[in-house]
């Protein structure tokens, strides 16, 4: 059985290609906002490498946010075209849960959201488990709670085989939206605009 896994959320483009519980291909590409002109790319060499085709892939998984607003589009937009076009099931997986899945234990895990704050929570990745549920915190409120590991954006690494085990299927993927976690700075101007 193969399986693609794909996040783009951070800075890190992340690619993978699993069959059977084997790791094939697993690349991370430290970008410049620049995933877009990368990720069909790799995602192109995972499956040459391999000597399979799209069509071959039994599903695709995909990290779907919170992070970068452009970011999360990437690999939710080639999970959605691979899994419609291609008749395969599409699966998601929280970024956070995705960046946190190779330490065993307590984890903290944030992606830069600016000022100050972070996109976060804190997982007991032994047991799938929140310790604080996912959302949008000011950086240091994180840190009133007891953890055994810190992985931020610019640091993880990814255990394919956690994220196999604790992805959920997308009953509609032409419906799928990333998970954003708030407003974008537009909308939010926007709707200030109209008070």
């Amino acid at each position: 059985m193969y399986s693609l896994i794909l996040d783009s959320s951070t800075k890190i483009l992340y690619v993978c290609l699993v069959k059977d519980n084997k790791v094939l291909f697993e690349k991370y590409l430290e970008g410049n906002k620049d995933h877009a002109k990368n990720i069909v790319y790799f995602v192109d060499n995972a499956l040459k490498e391999n000597g399979i085709s799209a069509k071959e892939l039994d599903e695709v998984v995909c990290g779907y946010g919170p992070g970068s607003y452009t970011g999360v589009r990437m690999a939710v937009t080639v999970c959605k075209m691979l899994a419609v076009f291609m008749n395969k099931p599409l699966y998601t997986i929280s970024s956070l849960k995705l960046m946190a899945s190779a330490k065993k234990g307590v984890v903290k895990t944030t992606i830069d959201a600016r000022r100050g704050n972070v996109f976060g929570c804190v997982i007991d990745t032994v047991n799938n488990k929140y310790i604080v549920e996912e959302g949008h915190y000011e950086a240091k409120s994180l840190d009133q709670v007891k953890y055994d590991f810190v992985v931020t954006d610019d640091s993880f690494s990814v255990d394919p085989i956690y994220v196999l085990n604790n992805k959920e299927l997308v009953k509609e993927p032409h419906l799928l939206i990333p998970n954003y976690l708030r407003e974008t700075e537009a909308e939010r101007n926007l709707n200030d605009k109209s008070l």
